[in-house]
Order: structure tokens, then C-alpha cells, then sequence
């Protein structure tokens, strides 16, 4: 069995660049599926994934992650699948892979999603940086409850949420999040939970990809108003996520549903700092 953790992308202006694996997993296997699991047909990502990495069989997936609401269930899912290959073709493969085992998925299930961010997150876990074939881990200097508003009865499509952006843009919009990109990684790494509000400002995407989802627009400005340390639009959305001290979910958590009420729900996760893991009887 794989276990893989969901993902939050961008974080703000790390468009495309800056990936967050969360405490939240899909975990798939070979054989007669347990309980809560299911069989993936041959289109599901997974199954996708677990052949073109050379795979076999039936391929059985458990997935909580929500589909289509910004917190990498594809690029779990595929991740899950290219691993399960792996691990059937190597039976000494156990807990986590090693780094070239990792750089082929990485490699793999990001050019079946078009993008590396969601999925080098959910396979390295904690913070990531993704320049080209390049991953590199970001140190995180202190605990933060990662809360997460989802949307019920909305989802969004990446392809059709990209169509949305500017292209080319302007040179003061691309320095602005360089900017904030080398402060919000300077800011997790030290530990500076002042320096991150300002630090997840974007002027890439955000505003753009917002404007189709009012709900998630009020609600990432809310839980800055009730206290959370930062919010960003998770991938292409509608989720927002939010990093909090743990003193201050429950204010922003109650704020958000006294607001927003039956249009979505929280989720209370934790950063994910391990990162795809294989699970045998026998290790």
C-alpha cells in the first residue's frame, strides 16, 4: 500500500512554483480493494499513472481529498498510482523513496498534470520549491495549523481557471512577486509569522481566478481579518487555505461558518513533512 498526502499550490505568488503537502491522504494498492476503497477504471488518473509507469494489474484507490477544489487530488492520485508501480516492481521498496525513485515520479505524474508543484509537494511533503526538474524542500521553523475553507457545490477546472490569466505581464507585477516569493520562503524558514501576511500577497493570478468565486474571495479576506497569520487561494481553487496559530482556529474557524454558513466547510490539517510513503506487512 501508498500512502500520499493532498497538496495546496501556489501560496500565493509562487505561481506554478511553491507547493504545501497537507495532512489529508489517498492511499491506493493492488488486490481486492478494503473497505471505503474502490477499483480505478483504466481512465482515472491513478490507473493512468500506475501504467505508464510500467504497472499491472488492478489498481484499488481511497481517496478523501476533494476532486476539483484545489487541493491536488489529481496530482495525489497519480502520485499514488506511479509509486504503486514502483513498489510492484521493486518488493524491497519500503517507506519513503529514495531520491532518484523520486525524481521519476515527480517527473512522470507532473507532465501528466501539466505543472510539478502539487505533486513534488505530495511527494517530498512539507514546503516546496519547483524550478524546472529542480525540487528543493523549504525548511518550516515553527507548527501551524493549516485550515482550510472548501466550497460545497463548487469546483474548479485548472485549464479552464488558466484561460483566466494575463499573459505576458508587466514587469512590476512579476518583481512584486519575486519579491514576496523570496520573503514568504525567508519567513517559513526563520519562523517570522509577521512577515507571512504580506508575503502571500500575489499579483499573478489571484485576483483573476477570485473574481469567478466571490464566496472564496470573502472568505480568504475574512480569515485575515479574524486572525489567521496568512491566506492564499489554494491552487486554482475554490478553496482558500490559511495558516494559523493554533490559538486562533477556532475564532476564524466559527468566523468563516457564522459568515458563510452552509456554502462550505473547514478542514483542519497539518502540514505533511513526510511525504509519499510505502507501506508493506513486512517493514
Amino acid at each position: 500500500m501508498v500512502r500520499v498526502p493532498a497538496s495546496s499550490a501556489n501560496l500565493g505568488p509562487g505561481l506554478d512554483v511553491l507547493g504545501l503537502a497537507l495532512g489529508l491522504y489517498a492511499t491506493a494498492g493492488l488486490g481486492a480493494p478494503p473497505p471505503g476503497a474502490r477499483v480505478a477504471d483504466a481512465r482515472h488518473p491513478a490507473a493512468i499513472a500506475f501504467a505508464e509507469a510500467g504497472g499491472r494489474g488492478e489498481l484499488w484507490l481511497r481517496a478523501p481529498i476533494p476532486m476539483g477544489r484545489g487541493l491536488g487530488y489529481s496530482g495525489a492520485v497519480r502520485v499514488a498510482g506511479a509509486t504503486i508501480a514502483l513498489a510492484q516492481a521493486d518488493s524491497e521498496l519500503c517507506g519513503p523513496l529514495s531520491p532518484e525513485q523520486s525524481a521519476r515520479v515527480v517527473d512522470l505524474t507532473g507532465r501528466l498534470e501539466g505543472h510539478h508543484d502539487n505533486v513534488a509537494a505530495s511527494v517530498h511533503g512539507g514546503v516546496v520549491v519547483v524550478a524546472g526538474a529542480r525540487v528543493q524542500r523549504v525548511p518550516v521553523g515553527f507548527e501551524p495549523v493549516v485550515l482550510v475553507w472548501v466550497p460545497d457545490g463548487s469546483t474548479t477546472s485548472t485549464d479552464r481557471s488558466r484561460s483566466a490569466l494575463v499573459d505576458p505581464v508587466p514587469r512590476s507585477d512579476a518583481v512584486f512577486n519575486l519579491g514576496r516569493v523570496a520573503t514568504l520562503i525567508a519567513a517559513l524558514a526563520t519562523g517570522d509569522v509577521d512577515a507571512l501576511g504580506d508575503a502571500t500577497d500575489d499579483r499573478l493570478h489571484q485576483s483573476a481566478r477570485l473574481a469567478r468565486v466571490p464566496d472564496s474571495r470573502r472568505a480568504l479576506e475574512l480569515g485575515r481579518e479574524l486572525g489567521a497569520w496568512c491566506g492564499w487561494l489554494s491552487g486554482s481553487g475554490p478553496s482558500v487555505a490559511f495558516m494559523c496559530d493554533p490559538s486562533a482556529v477556532s475564532p476564524v474557524a466559527d468566523g468563516l461558518e457564522a459568515v458563510l454558513g452552509e456554502r462550505g466547510h473547514t478542514k483542519l490539517l497539518t502540514i505533511d513533512r513526510d511525504g509519499t510513503r510505502v507501506h508493506r506487512p513486512d517493514c
